[in-house]
């Protein structure tokens, strides 16, 4: 982690928009410089990308087919287009980033398949939820018919779905015939959060394919799809590269995710940015008119900042983002830390909001 020797009350506030906005680890920039040297053979057929089947195997205890993209909505629009056809629908929360941010990415790859959408609080599905969802689907031509459920781990709340309830949830779905797909763009904060093997936290609870997120825990442009059952990923290259995620020197993809395994780079880092979001969280509840609105299992915060508080904050340069409350009138924010958060980006922070 970087760590700056300018006085906490001279520096500029960090933004704390997204971890998206933070930097790439140095260990990530060594594996991709390491890998850039001399040649390799193009299109997956290297060294790195080859092993990848391996090294995420061992990770999560089983036999796994691992295929490396460049972002998060190719990982998650590719893994439900290779399991869910066009006349198909995928069920997931009216809150969840394949609804709300992947600009219909997920509709265009599945060549047309209906997202349909299952409330629940703390942006979770409930199993009680997706058993009533489900009954509104009548096995006929002529409605679209249940294919996957896709959650989210953290959800686009911050909460954390156990073990158990994601084993609940795939009961349901595959009794029905339904693949699970999880969208773990924050898959390392929650394993952090938890405490339990990879394992436990997919496919030993039901998940069918992960969408494995690392760019915003420290990796440069790389995620990993994982399918835990290697014959369900049989058309998935194709769509890859029809979808142009193939990319050339797909060595130095494969060599970010790699090196994110190693180490316990992912774990490390992702303790770190849930360790800066409960610092985050203790120096604010306190203030008076502050208010949480979940409780933070990971490294997003979703909290109310009364006017004067956020006025001082957005003068001082302050970086977040307004979040939709679920009560009216109240001016709700959402703040994310990251793994390279300094404990002095915090202390800035809540020295303003003290100050205000």
């Amino acid at each position: 982690m970087r760590r700056s020797h300018i006085p906490v009350e001279c520096r500029p506030v960090r933004y704390f928009k997204s971890d998206n906005t933070a930097a790439v680890s140095a260990e990530i920039l060594r594996a991709i410089d390491d890998a850039n040297t001399g040649v390799a053979l193009a299109y997956g057929a290297d060294r790195w990308s080859e092993s990848l089947d391996a090294v995420y195997g061992q990770f999560f205890g089983t036999k796994v087919r691992v295929f490396a993209v460049s972002s998060g909505t190719a990982a998650n629009s590719l893994a439900l287009a290779t399991l869910c056809p066009p006349w198909g629908t995928v069920l997931t929360h009216i809150e969840a980033h394949i609804e709300r941010d992947e600009c219909g990415a997920p509709e265009f790859f599945t060549g047309g398949a209906k997202l349909s959408l299952v409330a629940g609080a703390g942006a979770k599905i409930a199993a009680a939820d997706l058993a009533a969802r489900l009954t509104w689907f009548e096995p006929h031509v002529h409605g679209v018919q249940p294919r996957m459920l896709s959650i989210t781990q953290a959800t686009e709340r911050g909460a954390i779905y156990t073990p158990q309830e994601i084993s609940a949830l795939a009961k349901i779905a595959h009794d029905r015939g339904m693949a699970v797909h999880m969208d773990g763009a924050r898959f390392a904060n929650a394993l952090a959060y938890v405490g339990c093997s990879p394992a436990e936290l997919s496919w030993k609870a039901g998940v069918d394919v992960l969408s494995f997120g690392a760019t915003k825990n420290g990796v440069m442009a790389a995620e990993a799809v994982v399918f835990f059952n290697a014959e369900l990923a049989r058309d998935f290259a194709y769509r890859s590269k029809r979808g142009g995620h193939l990319l050339s020197k797909m060595r130095l993809l494969s060599a970010q995710l790699d090196a994110y395994l190693s180490d316990g780079l992912w774990l490390d880092n992702a303790r770190h940015a849930n360790a800066m979001a409960r610092r985050l969280v203790a120096g604010l509840t306190p203030l008076k008119g502050t208010q949480l609105l979940y409780p933070v299992d990971a490294n997003e915060i979703f909290v109310v900042l009364p006017a004067h508080m956020h006025d001082a904050l957005q003068a001082a340069g302050a970086q977040y983002h307004p979040w939709p409350s679920d009560r009216p009138g109240e001016r709700a924010f959402r703040l994310v830390t990251a793994f390279d958060t300094d404990p002095t980006d915090v202390e800035r922070f809540l020295s303003i909001a003290k100050s205000a």
